[in-house]
């Protein structure tokens, strides 16, 4: 059965690295979900964090297929276990006469921030799991959507769970 995975790996801060991981994926056949990367607190190093979808044995091949890339320091299958999952969504909406204090009091029950403001429209931002960004895409009404963009999943072990060399 395909499950959700969230990979996360540490790898070279280096050009291409990027173009390496994402072509191991497409000359497999897997998909890629979603994929954030960015550098950690180490500026040579780099974290990425993909969700993908895949048997248990599908994404074990896929940790032993990163682990042999040159540029790959460590990879965790952190939705093993315990773990903590964000994701950001900055949202443009229509928003004239009643629908203004309407997307106000969207944005307010979904905790997110209204951080672009016109005579007509809002960009609000939220921030949580894909199903709590998901939901509030669902209770809006569609046609007042202009435009929308989302960060990808960022996750970390819960506790003492730590992705280091």
């Amino acid at each position: 059965m395909d499950m959700r995975h969230v990979i996360s790996l540490l790898l070279e801060n280096e050009s291409g690295a990027l173009s390496r991981v994402s072509g191991l994926f497409s000359a497999r056949g897997y998909n890629i979900e979603s994929l954030t990367v960015a550098p950690t607190e180490d500026a040579s190093l780099s974290r990425m964090t993909i969700v993908t979808r895949g048997s248990d044995e599908t994404v074990e091949q896929i940790t032993k297929q990163l682990n042999k890339l040159v540029d790959v320091v460590k990879v965790v299958d952190i939705s093993e276990a315990a773990h903590i999952e964000r994701e950001l969504m900055m949202i443009k909406v229509r928003a004239t006469g009643k629908e203004r204090e309407e997307m106000k009091r969207m944005a307010d029950i979904f905790r997110g921030h209204i951080v672009d403001v016109s005579e007509s429209s809002y960009v609000i931002e939220l921030t949580g799991t894909q199903d709590k960004l998901d939901s509030f895409v669902a209770a809006i009404d569609a046609s007042l959507v202009l435009e929308t963009v989302r960060s990808g999943v960022c996750g970390l072990g819960r506790g003492d769970r730590v992705l280091k060399i």
